[in-house]
């Protein structure tokens, strides 16, 4: 199951990362509209949050410090349903910027109660990498292999 979470979750992280890196502009204005940060650092914010998920994504996908990665990623999603369900308390209308855009736009309060399941659920399925990050075909199974002990319990419930 590890191996479908880390292509899913990555794949998810690269194709939002990917779909915003052409139009660094409207990132900051998706990051903007949300009225959470200091203006200071919403440029930053705006323009460096393509670059780290497209960076989770990859990592997540090849198995590459997957607990880590993981650990950044739920802390992402974790903050995506707080400004959604931030953003929807206020009376906000807002596209959420997930897979590029963002901004203020009519009507984009009914996708809330969507967007926050969606990240809730990629957020579960990136806490179960944290909780259990090895899987087959992972960089980190050759970077850092189990002791013999761990192989053989986890060939025993790969099995089961």
């Amino acid at each position: 199951m590890g191996i479908v979470l880390r292509l899913v979750v990555g794949g998810v992280w690269i194709v939002a990362g990917a779909l915003k890196l052409p139009d660094p502009a409207a990132s900051v204005r998706a990051v903007r509209a949300y009225e959470l940060l200091p203006e200071a650092v919403v440029p930053a914010v705006g323009h460096l949050l393509p670059v780290v998920e497209v960076v989770v994504g990859a990592c997540l996908v090849a198995g590459v410090l997957v607990r880590a990665n993981a650990v950044v990623s739920v802390l992402l999603f974790a903050a995506f349903v707080v400004g959604i369900a931030s953003a929807w308390a206020r009376g906000l209308q807002i596209d959420c910027g997930c897979f590029g855009g963002g901004g203020f736009e009519a009507g984009a309060a009914e996708e809330y109660p969507f967007e926050i399941a969606r990240d809730v659920a990629l957020l579960l399925a990136s806490a179960y990498l944290v909780w259990r990050p090895r899987s087959r075909w992972a960089v980190d199974a050759w970077l850092f292999p189990a002791p013999r002990a761990a192989v053989a319990d986890e060939k025993e419930t790969m099995e089961s």
